[in-house]
């Protein structure tokens, strides 16, 4: 099974967690994974909005909890911490989950 439907399918299970314990609005997945260019070395990159201001601490939680999942290297961002260069493009192509 390719990364990207192990990606959908675990989230997909795991949604009730991150809307009730992490207050996560929306996660999204993008870069080589969503686009199907990802090999074996690729890491996981999800996007992720908050239903409300997160701490920092509540942030790294919720990364290690995805990593844990996912069993995969993966990067999680903000739609606020995107840089302008990047941002648009990332936006453009993510995949909502």
């Amino acid at each position: 099974m390719q990364k990207i439907n192990i990606t959908k399918r675990i989230i997909a299970e795991i949604k009730p967690d991150l809307k009730s314990k992490f207050k996560v609005k929306t996660i999204g997945l993008f870069g080589s994974v969503a686009r199907a260019e990802d090999d074996q070395h690729s890491d996981i990159d999800l996007l992720v909005e908050f239903f409300e201001p997160v701490s920092f601490f509540h942030f790294l939680d919720l990364e290690e909890y995805l990593k844990d999942k996912l069993k995969q290297d993966m990067d999680l961002v903000t739609k606020n911490a995107l840089k302008p260069h990047i941002g648009k493009q990332i936006l453009q192509e993510v995949t909502y989950l």
